[in-house]
C-alpha cells in the first residue's frame, strides 16, 4: 500500500460568485470550479469578494455540504481597494455560513494594498512585499492593534483539537491574492492536512 505524500491526489472543489475569481483559485490549487455542491470531495473552498457580497447560490451550496461534513475553508479575494476589508467580509460570512476562525489578518501598505499577513497564533508577520516572502516578529503597535482579534482566535482554538479542520468542524477564513502570492501557501498547508483520495 503506498504511503501518503505531499503529491497525494485530493478532490478539491471551489465555489463562489464569479467576482471572487473561483476559476483562478481552482487552477492555483489543482481543484475544480463547480456551480453545484459535490459530496464526493476532500475539501470545499468558498471564494468570496467583499465588494460583491455573498450570493444566495453560494450560501445554499455551503448549507448543502453541511450534511456531508466536508472540510471547508473560505478565501477572501479582491482586497486591493482601500474600501474592501477582510474583517468585514468575515463578519458577513459568519452570518450566512457558520462561525469562521481567522488565523491571519491583513496588513496594508501606505497606499492601502494588502502587503502582509499577521499570524495571530504567534504574532509573526508574513511580509509579501519582499521576494521571496519574509517572516519577522510584529511591531508593538501591531500587537496592540490585533489584541482583541487574537484573544478571540485563541479562545476559539482552545475549544478545538488538532484535527478539527479535517473533521469538518473548524472553518478557517484566509485572505488570498493569487497574483501577489498572499495566502497561497497557507491555503495549501490546510489542504495538506487532509487525507488523500484513494
Amino acid at each position: 500500500m503506498p504511503s501518503p505524500s505531499a503529491d497525494a491526489v485530493r478532490r478539491i472543489h471551489i465555489y463562489g460568485h464569479v467576482s471572487a475569481s473561483p476559476a483562478a483559485i481552482a487552477q492555483t490549487f489543482s481543484g475544480q470550479y463547480s456551480a453545484i455542491p459535490i459530496s464526493e470531495s476532500d475539501v470545499a473552498i468558498f471564494a468570496i469578494n467583499p465588494s460583491a457580497g455573498i450570493d444566495q447560490e453560494t450560501i445554499d451550496t455551503w448549507a448543502a455540504l453541511d450534511d456531508f461534513q466536508i472540510p471547508r475553508l473560505v478565501v477572501v479575494t479582491g482586497l486591493d481597494g482601500q474600501e474592501l476589508d477582510f474583517e468585514d467580509a468575515v463578519m458577513v460570512a459568519n452570518r450566512v455560513f457558520d462561525q469562521l476562525v481567522t488565523p491571519y489578518l491583513v496588513l496594508h501598505d501606505d497606499v492601502g494594498s494588502p502587503a502582509a499577513l499577521i499570524r495571530l497564533e504567534d504574532l509573526t508577520i508574513l511580509d509579501y512585499s519582499t521576494k521571496p516572502m519574509s517572516i519577522r516578529p510584529c511591531d508593538p503597535e501591531h500587537e496592540d492593534l490585533v489584541k482583541e482579534f487574537r484573544d478571540e482566535y485563541l479562545e476559539d482554538m482552545s475549544e478545538m483539537d488538532n484535527g478539527a479542520f479535517a473533521a469538518g468542524i473548524l472553518f478557517p477564513a484566509i485572505p488570498l491574492n493569487v497574483s501577489s502570492g498572499i495566502g497561497v501557501e497557507i491555503v495549501q498547508s490546510f489542504i495538506e492536512q487532509l487525507p488523500s483520495s484513494g
